[in-house]
């Protein structure tokens, strides 16, 4: 068998010495008979002979690192004799077999041609040494070097990662995607490296995904093999656009996810490429952003209103729900209630909150908290605590207050607090006992001669009838303190006390 030659997959069919012309000069049967024999024909072809026999019994190059095809001859246990065309054949072991798919044991049979990897030429008993798995691995690096060259899209899965990127295995070789080629990663996120906690959980999350793949760099010699997401999904989703421009025909009905929302309308991914439902064709509903019935992720059905493939543009209206929740919204909430919300859009003027599928509410800058940054609480995806402020069902508009929730949150806070501290004062006044109740306080059923309003400018009746009140007071206190008459020590202070303020000489008139 002709050996191929080095770098080649395929290999050269052998010359068929019992065909044409080299067969009948073997043999030395001359169809046009011996008197139309030409010497100069007749030196020619004595030329091609002598070539052909000297290749026949000149000894085959193959030197270490060779991958060229043979055939099996025999299937052993152990080990599988393969002809690559040398005096001997070459030995293949068996336990370097991979376990199923290409290679494996149950998969070679007798006369099957195989690839293989020269590892040694030639032993002490005259055999090569030979390898499936390398020559397996040298098959793929030269796959993947037409892939290269022919802009190729291939599917390799994931099986590591670190802080640069993602390490893919590609048909048996070990290949690297970027940090900056991956596709669900956001600039910051490319920006803060694999170092960030976020963003080494989204790098470890996709371990034994399987991605679409574009192979960007490729050195064989230093086994560098560097692939993108990113170009890969955008040729693929440029293809599919050009299919999808040939398949769609107006009237058509499909579904979509919602992939982007504008002042103008919506954008939705019809499986490759983007159509635009215009704020227009939300038919059902009056609306001044989209955002107010449709939000990104949501699956929605779509009809197909016309396909400019000049233009490559797709315009889409979308069906109207068969339940729209804004007509029991009214029912559900109420103006004041708190919600949790999560961010779907930053705009100018604040933000937009899902609070339920199909129901957002704009959250305006001016409820937002003072003298907070808005970037830092504000980000698509947060979740937040808010206050429904007013609901319109009709126009399809709930306002949101970030700052009034956060002001109630800590008005409950602080009554908790006060709540706390007035259950642990040491002090507190224990209900007093039946028979203290029944017995009056001279001092609470007095009133205070020093808290008194100065009365310097009253007129002298005005004053005796003071005095008259007071002692009628004093006398029937002092009548129940006893039933005997027996005046108590707290009596005593009370005549005391009030025989001063009599002493006290009166201010002039």
């Amino acid at each position: 068998m002709q050996a191929q030659q080095h770098g080649d997959l395929s290999t050269k069919p052998a010359e068929n010495l019992n065909s044409g012309r080299v067969q009948t000069m073997i043999e030395g049967n001359d169809p046009q008979g011996q008197n139309n024999s030409n010497p100069e024909v007749d030196s020619m072809n004595q030329n091609e002979m002598e070539a052909l026999l000297a290749l026949s019994t000149t000894p085959i190059n193959i030197k270490r690192g060779d991958v060229v095809e043979g055939v099996i001859v025999r299937i052993d246990q152990d080990e599988i004799l393969v002809d690559i065309g040398l005096k001997s054949e070459g030995v293949l072991s068996t336990k370097e077999l991979p376990a199923n798919g290409y290679g494996s044991f149950s998969e070679l049979h007798l006369n099957d041609k195989v690839l293989v990897y020269v590892i040694q030429p030639e032993t002490s008993e005259g055999h090569a040494v030979l390898s499936l798995k390398r020559a397996n691995t040298e098959r793929q690096w030269r796959i993947a070097e037409e892939q290269f060259k022919n802009g190729e899209l291939l599917k390799a899965k994931v099986i590591d990662y670190n802080k640069g990127g993602l390490i893919v295995d590609v048909a048996g070789i070990r290949g690297f995607v970027p940090i900056s080629q991956i596709l669900n990663l956001k600039r910051e996120e490319v920006a803060a490296g694999g170092e960030n906690q976020e963003t080494a959980a989204k790098l470890k999350a996709m371990k034994d995904k399987e991605l679409q793949l574009k192979i960007i760099e490729i050195n064989r010699a230093r086994n560098r093999l560097i692939l993108s997401e990113r170009l890969a999904v955008q040729e693929w989703r440029q293809r599919r656009r050009e299919e999808l421009l040939d398949e769609l025909k107006p009237g058509e009905v499909r579904k979509g996810v919602v992939s982007n929302l504008a002042n103008f309308g919506a954008f939705v991914d019809l499986g490759g490429a983007d159509g635009l439902v215009h704020i227009s064709q939300l038919a059902w509903s009056r609306v001044n952003h989209p955002s107010e019935v449709l939000h990104v992720g949501q699956e929605v059905e779509v009809q197909v209103l016309s396909v400019d493939k000049e233009k490559k543009k797709i315009a889409l209206s979308i069906k109207r729900a068969e339940v729209d929740p804004w007509t029991t919204v009214e029912q559900r909430y109420t103006p004041g209630q708190m919600v949790t919300g999560v961010v779907t859009k930053i705009a100018p003027f604040g933000a937009f909150a899902r609070i339920e599928d199909g129901i957002e509410g704009l959250i305006h800058q001016s409820e937002l908290p003072a003298g907070v940054d808005p970037k830092t609480i504000l980000h698509e995806g947060a979740q937040l605590q808010l206050r429904i402020l007013r609901i319109d069902a009709e126009r399809r508009r709930l306002g949101l207050s970030l700052r009034q929730a956060d002001e109630a949150g800590e008005a409950k806070e602080a009554a908790s607090e006060g709540e706390a501290e007035a259950a642990a004062a040491p002090n507190a006044a224990a209900p007093a006992p039946a028979q203290e109740k029944a017995m009056p306080s001279l001092e609470a059923a007095t009133p205070s001669l020093e808290g008194a309003p100065p009365q310097e400018h009253a007129p002298r009746r005005d004053r005796g009838e003071r005095r008259d009140r007071e002692r009628t007071q004093e006398n029937s206190l002092i009548g129940n303190l006893n039933d005997e008459g027996e005046l108590t020590a707290m009596a005593e202070a009370f005549r005391a006390a009030r025989q001063r303020s009599k002493e006290d000489p009166e201010p002039a008139e």
